[in-house]
């Protein structure tokens, strides 16, 4: 079950390094709760807007990918974009 949640963390990695002018500054951190898996994501201060979007739709279909992904291995997954 490890190696899925490592993927997922990936997985987002990888989409918000898709996304960011600096890419190199793009570090995801997950964090354990009780029932719902926290992904922290940190991003350059300048790419902060790529990675929210317009009206927070790029955030919000971030998070419904993670939704579906959670879903695929039945953990709940939510993500923080850390300022």
């Amino acid at each position: 079950m490890a190696a899925t949640n490592d993927s997922i963390v990936e997985l987002v990695e990888l989409i918000a390094k898709a996304l960011v002018d600096k890419p190199e500054e793009v570090a995801v951190r997950a964090v354990e709760g009780e029932k719902v898996r926290v992904l922290e994501l940190q991003v350059d201060p300048s790419d902060l807007g790529k990675v929210i979007g317009k009206k927070g739709r790029t955030a919000k279909s971030i998070r419904a990918l993670l939704g579906a992904a959670g879903m695929k291995v039945k953990k709940r997954y939510t993500l923080e974009i850390i300022e």
